[in-house]
């Protein structure tokens, strides 16, 4: 896996990524960005999130769960002093599908923590990790 960041000007950073997408990283104003992208930081946590939800989404529907929807809301606290790692890193799944059970939920979401995610197992290394879970209904597709 490969990454190339370049410094464009003030505090702007672009990502090109290895499979050959771009995303812009930016600092605040009082550090001499312009906010024009998230924060590296930012970045790292949406990062866990798509991990962690890709996993649970794909255990689902190898399972043949009907699962969809999949939203990941995180937490986190970061420490006070230098370097700022991540102390503290809370999950919020909200998963959504029709008559899903929530022991498979709990099942995948525990996998991704346990045994996928490397993203979070990362974190993991400063960072206390909790999650949650909510489950929605979808509606059932009218009949044909």
């Amino acid at each position: 896996m490969e990454c190339r960041v370049t410094w464009t000007d003030h505090m702007t950073f672009v990502a090109e990524t290895g499979s050959g997408h771009n995303v812009t990283m930016d600092g605040p104003p009082d550090l001499g960005g312009r906010n024009l992208g998230p924060r590296p930081m930012e970045m790292m946590l949406a990062g866990a999130g798509g991990c962690s939800a890709f996993d649970v989404v794909l255990i689902l529907q190898r399972g043949r769960h009907p699962v969809s929807g999949c939203e990941v809301v995180l937490k986190a606290e970061r420490a006070e002093t230098d370097p700022k790692v991540f102390t503290k890193l809370h999950l919020h799944y909200i998963v959504t599908g029709n008559q899903l059970k929530r022991e498979a939920v709990e099942r995948a979401v525990t996998l991704s923590k346990d045994k996928y995610c490397s993203a979070t197992a990362m974190l993991g290394a400063t960072a206390e990790i909790s999650w949650d879970l909510e489950l929605r209904q979808s509606e059932a597709a009218p009949a044909a």
